[in-house]
């Protein structure tokens, strides 16, 4: 290895690792948050990637038809609910969000469905379609499950993962997907040259970073949500709502799901499974982060993706192994430096 390939390698872990630093974020939030285990926010990767490279092709994404069933399923759940309580006053604003949104959606992506679009109207029509269905998942799942235990809400992750991976191979099929560069040309850093593709990665997830941190820094709902993860008793005590927390929560997954795989479609190709081993890599560097620390889930991304880098160089046939065997010191480190556990509620 000499210092070009050194060079080259090293960019790519720096973008790898920056759309693995996003996942880990999501994942840091979620737990903190819910005490889910988010194994599905892999498929936001995945739905994001593909959703943007059937409308490139000019094709109607499955993701429209699954919006409009996720909307339908929130929409009974609520109905019933009004009818067991008899309160029916937050029923007109479940019908704006999960009846008609969707179905505007679905009006908008069938009219603007062609290769003629320009692919900034389709990254953004895909993120409409893909965010939202981060809270309705929250209100279809998890909210029934708020007080389960820890293990209850992991195996109920595993169930929605394997759910949305079947959903994904119905909509998508079994090829793979990519989308042309957002940007085109290198520019010459001195020792060596960056694509510009790879600088916007990069940049797009600082910006991204640094709007989480104004967020939760500066906002209600951010100052909300950091408030429920150091204590959701406490939270629920000061009228902070758990419904509202959990879907913020889930829609900001969502959120950072969807642009990774939007960042990611120029790079790689994308299959309806791919997701789950991007997701996967995001929570090893979560699991750095201890499932707490935001920029110490960040940091551990961008490690775990200059070590996939240059482990592709050495030994390529295990890279995904040296990977994930990154899990084993870090957890052992982590036990050892725990005190004793202690349920908050």
């Amino acid at each position: 290895m000499d210092s070009s390939i050194a060079l080259i390698l090293l960019q790519d872990g720096l973008v790898n690792g920056a759309i693995y630093a996003l996942l880990g974020m999501a994942l840091v939030l979620v737990f903190a948050v819910t005490r889910v285990v988010f194994i599905p926010q892999g498929e936001f990767v995945t739905f994001g990637a593909l959703t943007l490279a059937m409308l490139v092709d000019g094709k109607v994404p499955g993701t429209v038809y699954l919006l409009l069933l996720l909307g339908g399923l929130v929409l009974l759940q609520e109905v019933l609910r009004a009818l067991r309580s008899g309160q029916w006053r937050a029923l007109p604003r479940t019908v704006l969000a999960c009846a008609v949104l969707p179905a505007a959606l679905f009006w908008l992506t069938r009219r603007l469905a062609s290769p003629d679009t320009s692919l900034w109207v389709d990254m953004l029509l895909t993120l409409l379609l893909i965010v939202p269905m981060g809270g309705m998942i929250h209100r279809v799942v998890y909210r029934p499950l708020a007080e389960a235990s820890v293990l209850v809400l992991l195996i109920t992750s595993v169930a929605v993962h394997f759910v949305l991976v079947g959903l994904g191979l119905v909509f998508f099929g079994a090829e793979g997907w990519r989308t042309p560069a957002f940007i085109d040309g290198q520019i010459d850093l001195g020792l060596t040259s960056w694509s510009l593709q790879s600088l916007f990665v990069i940049g797009t997830a600082v910006v991204l970073i640094a709007a989480l941190w104004l967020f939760f820094g500066k906002t209600l709902y951010g100052r909300a949500l950091r408030a429920t993860a150091v204590n959701r008793r406490g939270a629920r005590l000061v009228g902070i709502s758990s419904d509202m927390s959990g879907g913020l929560t889930f829609t900001l997954a969502a959120l950072l799901g969807a642009v990774s795989g939007i960042l990611i479609a120029p790079l790689t190709t994308i299959y309806y499974d791919t997701g789950f081993l991007i997701g996967l890599k995001g929570f090893v560097g979560a699991i750095i982060g201890a499932l707490a620390s935001y920029p110490a889930a960040a940091a551990g991304a961008i490690l775990v993706g200059l070590l996939e880098s240059f482990s592709s160089f050495w030994a390529s046939a295990y890279k995904e192994v040296i990977v994930f065997t990154l899990i084993i010191p870090v957890l052992l480190w982590l036990s050892l430096r725990a005190g004793p556990a202690h349920d908050e509620e």
